[in-house]
């Protein structure tokens, strides 16, 4: 198993002009940011070299965003990208993989 130091990217969902989900006192784009934040600092604490893609309450649309994530460490096979949502809806629970 390839043992590398991987570099990683720390994306938190929607923000600025794009809330995300609204519920029971909940926004969407402040709660990514508040658990990005917390990845950032833990990863810092580890050694693993991070960036995030926002680290205010700014818009980042369709187009800059995946631009903002390679402008960091770029495209290769040595980094990792987490993009944090919190989704609304039913009990059951759902994942998804962005490649």
């Amino acid at each position: 198993m390839d043992r590398a130091l991987k570099k990683v990217v720390i994306d938190a969902g929607h923000g600025g002009d794009d809330p995300g989900t609204i519920a029971n006192g909940i926004t969407e784009k402040e709660y990514t940011l508040k658990i990005s934040e917390y990845i950032h600092n833990r990863l810092d604490e580890m050694g693993i070299p991070n960036k995030l893609t926002r680290e205010t309450d700014v818009t980042l649309d369709s187009t800059t965003r995946p631009k903002k994530v390679q402008s960091f460490y770029g495209g290769g096979d040595d980094v990792i990208v987490v993009s944090n949502h919190i989704n609304a809806g039913g009990a059951e629970f759902s994942y998804h993989y962005i490649i």
